[in-house]
């Protein structure tokens, strides 16, 4: 299916973009409504784990407010925001950077599947199984943050694309929110950039809501205190282990140190806990799920 950008249904904001496209292919159920609210999030490809957790959590609560996530479709944190988008109720728009007809990339064809199964839109300016090229990406981007009010960007080096996001999103005189990480890490540094040259710092989905003048839903709250109720029937060993991983990431030998256990006892009681998705363990670190 074809939008013309004469058309009455064409979104608003993306006609106000310099060159915007003359038309965009789409697959999926057209509805102005999805575009009246819209959030681009971007990031990088090879995210890390507190870059998923973070893509899952500020997602999660900014899509039951009702905002519509944008993102390219990409593995990493692309991927991870469209499913954190669906698996909150919400809604989604996967821009892909080759024609609608072809899935880029291949391995995400479930991933296609439920985008279009749960309401939403798959959309490109290119038509039928037009390849991806070094072009389109950055072309891809500009038709992201066209869309959106705003953009976050949650973890990006130094030269990753979500820069070329974030630099049209200013350009077009939008929001633009970056998620802080660890001085440490590569995958910040695009980030850290961003927040020095006065991107708006986001530690919490209302960070990003009170730019759409929403707040959290109300049963969030709800949901988080419910979720901590499982918390009572854990040994106290664990429970002060995810006391501590909740503050920073850790290795085992820190952890025993801490909890004054021996090196076995610790890691038999972090396998348990990982079988039973309350943990994962990222080079050598352990991290809350």
């Amino acid at each position: 299916m074809i939008v013309e950008i004469d058309s009455p249904e064409y979104p608003e904001l993306l006609k106000k973009i310099e060159h915007p496209p003359q038309r965009l292919y789409y697959k999926g159920s057209w509805d102005n409504a999805i575009f009246e609210k819209c959030l681009a999030v971007v990031g990088s490809r090879k995210m890390s784990n507190y870059g998923k957790q973070i893509t899952n959590k500020l997602v999660s609560e900014i899509a039951q407010a009702g905002i519509t996530i944008v993102s390219g479709f990409m593995y990493g944190v692309d991927a991870t925001a469209h499913k954190a988008a669906l698996e909150a109720g919400g809604k989604t728009i996967a821009v892909m950077p080759c024609g609608i007809e072809m899935i880029h990339p291949e391995r995400q064809e479930n991933l296609y599947k439920e985008i279009l199964e749960n309401k939403g839109l798959i959309i490109s300016e290119l038509e039928g199984a037009h390849p991806p090229a070094l072009w389109t990406y950055p072309r891809r981007n500009r038709i992201m943050a066209g869309l959106s009010i705003a953009t976050l960007v949650i973890e990006a080096g130094l030269k990753s694309g979500s820069l070329i996001t974030a630099a049209l999103a200013r350009k077009y005189k939008r929001r633009l929110f970056a998620v802080p990480g660890p001085l440490t890490s590569s995958l910040s540094q695009g980030t850290l950039e961003l927040i020095k040259e006065g991107a708006d710092v986001v530690i919490s989905a209302q960070d990003v809501l009170q730019c759409y003048g929403l707040k959290a839903p109300e049963e969030l709250s709800g949901a988080a205190a419910s979720s901590s109720a499982p918390f009572s029937i854990l040994s106290k060993l664990e429970q002060n282990i995810l006391e501590k991983l909740r503050q920073e990431p850790l290795e085992i030998d820190a952890l025993s140190r801490m909890a004054k256990v021996s090196a076995s006892e610790m890691g038999t009681t972090l396998s348990l806990m990982e079988l039973k998705g309350l943990l994962t363990k990222e080079e050598g670190r352990y991290y809350v799920k």
